[in-house]
């Protein structure tokens, strides 16, 4: 499968794994969101201290690896070429698989980037992983990256993306577009900060003509370019449900009139927001 690309829908799993009662069901969502056509799912070895990459193992077995995208990250504080190897390793043994399609550095540290790009090629050398990237960079941390010998081959950077939190769009997307790096957003209903974003009339309104709920108009938002991959949790068959049928949503003018002026286009840098 050509995933030189990636944008649309995947499925992230920040917080799944962790609860033992819930774990039937997040795994029955995860192999819901694979039978009907995602296939790129987002993990971390902090997400649970790997709880969320073991839940992500037992739920992909029996499907075609080959067919799949995994993408996991390592700590900054394991961003040197010795530490990866073993947070990769230990990530691995967690999935059941023998290589990651992506693996990306959490977000900085104080490691140098030479050597965090460094240990990366090598694993990417050695076939453990297909590509890597970052997480959590904003446009300035890009430019240094790109600065570094290596550091043009960053695939993608994951960031913060939602209607709440648009401060990306000022100018790190069109910059990721044009180095032709692939921009990874997630928590898209802003979940991760415990404030979700607030259902407004104009929100309730798009819904409404298009016949969906507010939060499938918020999902549909961040993928009205087809120049992102957005990538919320899922931890029941039916918000999976939701989240796939938001694909169908295409989003008028007037739809983005509306939103935008609820939720305005920014007009100056800010800073990175992170969770």
């Amino acid at each position: 499968m050509d995933f030189e690309k990636i944008s649309g829908l995947g499925i992230g799993t920040w917080a799944i794994g962790e609860d033992p009662a819930k774990r039937k069901d997040e795994i029955a969502a995860i192999r819901y969101g694979l039978d009907n056509g995602l296939n790129i799912i987002d993990t971390a070895e902090m997400y649970g201290d790997g709880k969320s990459e073991e839940l992500v193992g037992e739920a992909i077995k029996g499907y075609d690896r080959n067919k799949l995208f995994l993408i996991s990250k390592f700590y900054p504080f394991h961003a040197t070429p010795e530490l990866e190897r073993k947070s990769l390793e230990a990530s691995l043994k967690r999935l059941g698989t023998d290589y990651l399609d992506l693996y990306l550095l959490h977000w900085r540290g104080s490691h140098r980037l030479s050597d965090t790009i460094r240990g990366l090629q090598k694993l990417q050398k050695e076939g453990l992983i297909r590509y890597w990237g970052v997480s959590n960079f904003d446009t300035a941390d890009m430019k240094e990256l790109f600065s570094v010998p290596g550091g043009t081959e960053c695939f993608a950077n994951e960031d913060l993306y939602n209607l709440n939190e648009r401060g990306t769009e000022f100018d790190l997307q069109d910059w990721q577009k044009e180095k032709q790096v692939n921009f990874i957003g997630y928590s898209p209903y802003n979940s991760g900060k415990g404030n979700t974003i607030r259902i407004t009339r104009n929100l309730k309104m798009v819904a409404r003509n298009h016949g969906v709920t507010p939060h499938q108009v918020m999902l549909a938002w961040t993928m009205r370019n087809g120049n992102v991959l957005t990538i919320p949790k899922s931890s029941n068959i039916k918000h999976m449900k939701e989240n796939i049928e938001a694909q169908k949503i295409k989003l008028t003018d007037d739809d983005l009139r509306l939103i935008n002026s609820d939720f305005p286009i920014p007009t100056e840098k800010s800073p990175l927001s992170v969770i």
